[in-house]
């Protein structure tokens, strides 16, 4: 078994936070990178599980995703970053197994969309969701699948897998599929096309039932904060330019997604100012053209690292 970073001691597991990610997949960098925008230098050796927090009392554990919400609501670790999807299908087999939730969805992440979908053979007759009535459709959601088919009202046998799913139907083990979906291009890869969306997907951050002690309820509350203040300004822009007064109207009407701009006299120039805005839209080079053709000069744009509102 990988060694661990480092051995917490009993003190260390009331005062510091546990977080579980995904060890390799599409949501590991991003995950990754979201904690280390938020402030968080971790150590981390090349075999190890385990990451921990040399600035923050946050250790990061590497896990499948399939087993974070079980670590969550097991209070082996108090958060989890994983996809909604993940998420939705233990939801919905606790609710089959009547049993009571395990862990609570915190808020939506900015990263990881993707879309369960239902995908068939390039020569399949498809004439809509009727055409699955009958079919054996290969999964490795199948509670997902059964309660979407469910609500179409809609009759099917339901292959569950453990991975490989976009294979099945070549292997002869399904005739269609519902998979995970991004770009289309595995789907593309086995001649196969996406022919209904069953959920829309993307990174969600969970916690444990069990309370918090007061410290890692502080720290929790911190780490939201810098998680919003990372969200708010992934697409955000600071704009400097100078202008005519007489241009601010138009000006303010070209900045995108911008609040109202701080307007700068320039000394020396009555008739000028700096203008100074926060754009949360993308500043595309139409934009500065436009804002140049309006009056602007000196025109700057720079990335937002943080913000907090």
């Amino acid at each position: 078994m990988p060694r661990l970073a480092r051995k917490n001691t009993g003190m260390d597991r009331e005062q510091r936070l546990r977080i579980a990610i995904q060890k390799t997949g599409r949501l590991t960098d991003h995950s990754l990178d979201l904690l280390s925008r938020c402030g968080l230098k971790y150590s981390r050796g090349k075999d190890q599980l385990l990451c921990y927090g040399e600035n923050m009392p946050l250790d990061v554990l590497l896990m499948r995703d399939d087993d974070i919400p079980d670590l969550v609501q097991e209070d082996v670790c108090d958060l989890g970053i994983v996809g909604s999807n993940v998420v939705r299908e233990k939801q919905l087999a606790q609710d089959a197994a009547r049993t009571t939730p395990g862990f609570e969805v915190l808020q939506e992440l900015d990263f990881g969309r993707c879309r369960l979908c239902i995908a068939v053979p390039d020569d399949f007759p498809w004439a809509g969701v009727g055409s699955i009535a009958g079919r054996r459709i290969a999964t490795t959601y199948p509670n997902i699948l059964a309660d979407w088919l469910r609500s179409a009202g809609i009759t099917a046998q339901i292959v569950t897998l453990s991975g490989a799913v976009e294979i099945a139907p070549r292997l002869g083990r399904a005739e269609l599929i519902c998979d995970l979906v991004a770009t289309g291009g595995t789907l593309a890869a086995n001649h196969l096309r996406e022919a209904a969306t069953v959920l829309e997907c993307q990174a969600v951050l969970i916690r444990t039932p069990v309370p918090l002690s007061k410290p890692k309820e502080q720290w929790l509350d911190r780490i939201r904060l810098r998680i919003d203040g990372v969200q708010q300004v992934k697409e955000s822009k600071y704009i400097m330019l100078h202008a005519p007064r007489s241009a601010l109207p138009e000006i303010r009407r070209l900045l995108p997604g911008s609040e109202s701009p701080t307007i700068i006299p320039l000394e020396g120039s009555p008739d000028r100012v700096a203008v100074h805005a926060v754009c949360r839209e993308n500043v595309f080079w139409e934009t500065l053209e436009s804002l140049k053709l309006a009056g602007a000069s000196a025109l700057l744009v720079l990335p937002v690292e943080k913000m907090l509102a």
